[in-house]
């Protein structure tokens, strides 16, 4: 069973140093009351129900305390009550200064749009409409959000399925500011400025048709932590129990109450035979209309923000085109392992196995690589974007 164990002491001091490792090796602390699964134990003689605990209050100081500014590099996470959300662009913990000031930062939609189609479209599909294996950011309606693609109880189970996105499922926008900052783009992360996180923000909150305080955001739009607690996402809510509260947020402390007190569990009839009422047949879960053709298409094929290649280069400026937006942020980074656009002895190790072999990689997929490198592109086509790279690293 899965346990975690609730510590009533706080780690006061951050240290630097591989000695902070044993802090978490040891979890030498006296404990008032343990989690296991959902419910809550009072911790007795060193033990709660069958289990022992660590009751060593054992002391660490290895390491030294972290400046500051060493805090400040690492302190990117923005909760929903925006406290460390940015104010100003940062280098390295630091303000970075513009005429003797420290730079607001903020980003509007049509930067935002030239960011995501330069650094997010080759996954996440443009708009973010989606790509194989990646997730669909754009879409959806709260309303939605009650279907269930399967009751396996039903003779025709509901082929559809709710489009959880930011605009739909969400709850904050917190979320997708922090987790930009972190982690995107793919190739490079923690690379974005914070003036480029507000902006592809906005752009994704565009698409999703999210307003600012009841204004629409249009490409003129300019997001930065003045205005960001004014975005209120759709779903806010959603995530709180229904218990006829007046506020969600007691129906929460409601259910944990609930949740928490032991005498709930194991007080009904186990059932040891005959368990099943009716048909087992009607147990099976299954889809009976196929979703793929309808999975994942694109909203629109126009691509005029991308640089066509020129007529005399004897390169397809579609294929060169397609490249750049789906194979690019892997096949242009080595730290990503896959093989390098235009290293020789790479993609002669490739082609090595025969072209039959590349190409069936290349549309089933490979290693870390999703079918067709997650495009929408028909075999015909991404063979094509295949031959293109091969030509071009010989």
């Amino acid at each position: 069973m899965f346990k975690l164990e609730n510590t009533t002491k706080k780690l006061k001091t951050t240290l630097l140093s591989l000695g902070v490792i044993s802090l978490f090796a040891a979890s030498a602390v006296a404990n008032e009351s343990s989690v296991d699964g959902a419910v809550k134990y009072p911790t007795k003689d060193g033990k709660y129900g069958p289990y022992h605990i660590n009751t060593q209050n054992v002391k660490y100081n290895n390491g030294r305390a972290a400046t500051k500014n060493e805090i400040n590099i690492w302190n990117v996470d923005v909760k929903p009550d925006l406290k460390d959300l940015p104010e100003y662009d940062t280098e390295k913990g630091k303000p970075v200064m513009e005429d003797g000031k420290p730079k607001i930062a903020e980003g509007s939609v049509e930067w935002g749009e030239e960011l995501y189609d330069k650094n997010c479209g080759m996954c996440h599909g443009e708009f973010g409409a989606g790509g194989k294996g990646y997730p669909t950011l754009s879409g959806g309606k709260k309303a939605d959000l009650v279907i269930q693609r399967l009751n396996p109880a039903d003779k025709a189970p509901n082929p559809n399925v709710a489009l959880k996105t930011i605009g739909s499922y969400w709850p904050y926008a917190s979320t997708l500011f922090w987790y930009i900052k972190d982690s995107m783009p793919f190739t490079a992360p923690k690379t974005l400025t914070n003036s480029e996180v507000y902006a592809i923000t906005a752009f994704l909150l565009s698409v999703n048709d999210i307003k600012v305080d009841g204004e629409e955001m249009d490409s003129e739009f300019v997001l930065n932590k003045e205005n960001f607690h004014k975005i209120k996402l759709p779903n806010e809510d959603g995530f709180y129990p229904n218990v006829n509260t007046k506020d969600p947020r007691d129906g929460l402390n409601e259910v944990t109450k609930l949740l928490s007190n032991p005498k709930i569990y194991g007080t009904g009839t186990r059932c040891m035979k005959d368990c099943i009422k009716g048909d087992v047949k009607e147990l099976l879960m299954r889809i009976n209309v196929d979703l793929a053709p309808n999975a994942n298409q694109p909203i629109t094929a126009e691509r005029s923000w991308k640089e066509p290649v020129s007529e005399n280069s004897g390169k397809d400026p579609v294929v060169s085109g397609n490249y750049d937006t789906y194979c690019s942020a892997c096949h242009s980074n080595k730290a990503i392992g896959a093989p390098v656009f235009g290293d020789k002895n790479a993609w002669t190790e490739v082609v090595s196995k025969g072209m039959d072999t590349v190409y069936k990689n290349a549309i089933n997929g490979i290693n870390a690589m999703p079918p067709k490198g997650g495009t929408v592109l028909s075999d015909d086509e991404f063979k094509k974007v295949v031959d293109y790279i091969i030509d071009s690293s010989k």
